[in-house]
């Protein structure tokens, strides 16, 4: 074994620091008296030590590392002899077996992407030829596409690392968020689905997560829930994730939460979703839990995004709105796909009265996310277009999510809200709220609408029958205030005092 034989023993055993240090003296050898190892070994060297700096983090170094590995490469020759070290035997046969060039390329391309240099990335995958693309790279292909919205180039990506392994669920998935149909989806994967036993759960799979990227939320919550209920898929936490979030996108406070709670039963270190959560607990006023959850999962994980967003959702809630921006902020330097991250900045930014700023990152929210309502409606974009009096905008805005998504409750409420701040449109408002209505008479947003509406109108017993039918099934503060506010008007002071009293426990 020579020495270089042994720098490779210790990367193969996870000597990190030790390959590190011993790399480091042998690459300043080879430049102080070139010939002492040959142009393979010092490629072998140089790709060693930055493997050894990637493990330590330091990805621009280790991207330079190696560059340097890759120009080394380059200068080999068939004919090239190893020259042994001195005091060494010759070199094995396993030391003539070189780290693949392919694999180098790869690394350099994770380094960029780390440090958030999507183009150069793209660029170094792409000077790959086609043929030796290996699943893995043509993975991070189609991620780093869609993130850039070459979305032609990210499909035809997803549909080769689904062409060699079929059974790759995040590219399916990522293949149906950029639009592609179900169907054909499926029958990708539909030969090695009829040839494996107990397999026949994924076409049903597939059909709900093309339900949730075309944002049919009730029929992709049917389809979870029948895959849920059967035997060998009950109580995956994966699927309970993804079913508290589509209740949480359809309105459905309670049974999300309760999703959420079931899952982290199951898995008490679960991260995914976590953020979703933390918010819907701060926004019904659990503080106290939120701080709890926070804590938790920063034990668990500092590195992803979802700590940080639950802490600034209780600093949001907490009313300080510094704080939660700057959370915010930490959270999409560690994930800048993080809608909840996107959500909660731009609400910080909103309420601090930087209302472009705001709607910089609501944008990038809904392009992330294009069927989560919670990107629109509430304080997010829609809002920060009628505060900056862009009633046009937000009149756009609306229009395109009530044609993308549908007609239902929340779409049909968000157009409402934005008709109601025009004068010539409030019959229209109270149209659409009454279709909502019809949908979901519990929808709450929709019967606060609509309660602001019979206000202005000064209907009060209308109002107050609409308010005490919403919360005959359930309890909200905001309800109960605002039946308050109507008794007021109708002289029944007394059981106003009682509604007051329920809002404010």
């Amino acid at each position: 074994m020579n020495v270089v034989d042994h720098v490779r023993e210790m990367a193969v055993a996870g000597l990190h620091s030790n390959v590190r240090l011993l790399s480091s003296m042998l690459l300043t050898m080879s430049t102080n008296s070139t010939e002492l190892f040959s142009p393979s070994q010092k490629y072998q060297l140089l790709v060693y030590h930055a493997d050894a700096l990637f493990h330590d983090k330091e990805y621009r170094n280790a991207a330079c590392k190696y560059t340097m590995a890759l120009q080394q490469k380059k200068s080999l020759s068939k004919t090239s002899k190893v020259r042994p070290f001195p005091g060494s035997t010759t070199s094995s046969p396993q030391a003539q077996s070189l780290p693949s060039e392919i694999e180098v390329r790869y690394k350099i391309a994770e380094c960029y992407t780390i440090l958030k240099l999507d183009k150069d990335a793209i660029a170094v995958l792409e000077g790959i030829p086609t043929r030796q693309r290996t699943p893995k790279i043509n993975m991070m292909l189609a991620n780093l596409y869609k993130k850039a919205g070459q979305e032609r180039s990210a499909v035809t990506s997803y549909k080769e690392v689904i062409r060699q392994c079929p059974l790759a669920l995040d590219a399916i998935i990522g293949l149906l968020s950029l639009s592609v149909k179900g169907a054909e989806v499926a029958s990708m994967a539909m030969d090695v689905i009829q040839s494996i036993p107990n397999l026949d759960w994924l076409s049903v799979w597939i059909k709900a997560y093309a339900f949730i990227h075309s944002g049919d939320n009730m029929r992709a919550i049917n389809t979870i829930c029948s895959l849920e209920k059967k035997s060998l898929l009950r109580d995956n936490v994966d699927l309970l994730i993804s079913l508290a979030d589509l209740y949480f996108r359809a309105g459905d406070t309670k049974n999300s939460i309760l999703k959420f709670e079931q899952a982290q039963m199951l898995d008490p270190y679960v991260i995914k979703g976590m953020d979703v959560y933390g918010y819907l607990l701060a926004r019904e006023g659990h503080l106290e839990d939120v701080e709890v959850l926070g804590g938790r999962l920063f034990n668990i994980s500092d590195q992803h995004a979802e700590p940080w967003v639950i802490s600034g959702c209780h600093s949001f809630y907490s009313k300080r709105y510094s704080r939660a921006l700057y959370l915010g902020a930490k959270a999409i330097q560690l994930n800048s796909n993080s809608v909840q991250a996107l959500l909660l900045k731009g609400a910080a930014l909103r309420n601090m009265v930087r209302v472009q700023e705001a709607i910089i990152h609501f944008r990038e929210a809904m392009r992330l996310a294009p069927c989560r309502l919670d990107c629109y409606e509430g304080k997010c974009l829609i809002d920060c277009y009628l505060a900056s009096n862009s009633i046009r905008e937000a009149m756009g805005m609306a229009n395109n999510v009530y044609k993308t998504l549908g007609a239902n409750a929340q779409t049909l409420t968000i157009l409402a809200t934005v008709c109601l701040e025009d004068p010539m449109t409030q019959e229209k408002a109270k149209t659409l709220l009454d279709k909502a209505l019809a949908q979901r008479p519990d929808y709450i947003k929709a019967v606060v609408k609509k309660g602001e509406l019979l206000s202005r109108e000064q209907k009060y017993e209308e109002g107050i029958a609409l308010l005490r039918n919403a919360l005959a099934n359930q309890s909200d503060c905001v309800l109960h205030r605002m039946l308050g506010d109507f008794l007021v008007a109708v002289n029944d002071y007394q059981e106003a005092m009682d509604q007051y009293s329920i809002a404010l426990r």
